[in-house]
């Protein structure tokens, strides 16, 4: 995780200028271009916690509804819904101009995906799956209010894979999240490369 010209990528309305720039990348194993920008997470390239958690994601027909928790400008969500047809992709942050920049892509790229500020997030809804490389910088309380905010929203049955690089406390995490955290949910860890962690947490059915 970094810090983006200066400013926080979890600003909501980024004060950077909106300086638009196109960058070829990896993708469900084509290589597309997509739409990047200042001020939001990653901007420059695909993050490489992000690419430890890409080839995770595999090919599937079941429904369901499945999130990208921190989309940033949407190499998750864009990956999910490529390999996801038949699934509703949904791509949730704080940050105005990576919303934005995830429609972009998701119309480029000829898929849906459902990006939304948290509180339009139907309460409602639960998840199958939940993907996310989680803003560590944000500090310790507020991680883990955020994951304590979503991670209860997996279905029964479902999964959430976090990557978590190893030196910004993923193994912390990872005990924090086995003593309880997150009530009716078990962790472990099931990658581990280039220096980071995938804590996947479950849910039974």
């Amino acid at each position: 995780m970094v810090q983006t010209d200066g400013e926080h990528y979890f600003t909501a309305r980024p004060a950077t200028a909106d300086e638009r720039r196109e960058v070829p990348v990896q993708l469900a194993g084509r290589t597309v271009t997509v739409q990047t920008a200042r001020g939001v997470f990653s901007g420059e390239r695909l993050d490489p916690g992000t690419s430890v958690l890409l080839p995770l994601i595999t090919d599937g027909d079941a429904p369901g509804d499945v999130l990208d928790l921190g989309c940033g400008w949407g190499p998750i969500a864009l990956t999910l819904a490529l390999r996801r047809p038949h699934q509703r992709v949904h791509a949730v942050d704080v940050n105005e101009r990576a919303l934005d920049l995830v429609r972009r892509n998701a119309e480029r790229l000829g898929v849906a995906v459902r990006a939304q500020l948290p509180d339009e997030v139907d309460e409602g809804l639960r998840f199958t799956e939940i993907w996310s490389n989680p803003p560590i910088r944000i500090g310790k309380p507020a991680l883990h209010a955020l994951l304590q905010r979503w991670l209860p929203r997996l279905a029964p049955g479902g999964t959430a894979h976090l990557v978590v690089q190893k030196n910004l406390g993923a193994d912390s995490l990872h005990r924090w999240l086995e003593q309880g955290a997150v009530p009716g949910t078990s962790t472990t860890r099931t990658a581990t490369a280039k220096g980071f962690r995938v804590l996947s947490v479950s849910r039974p059915a």
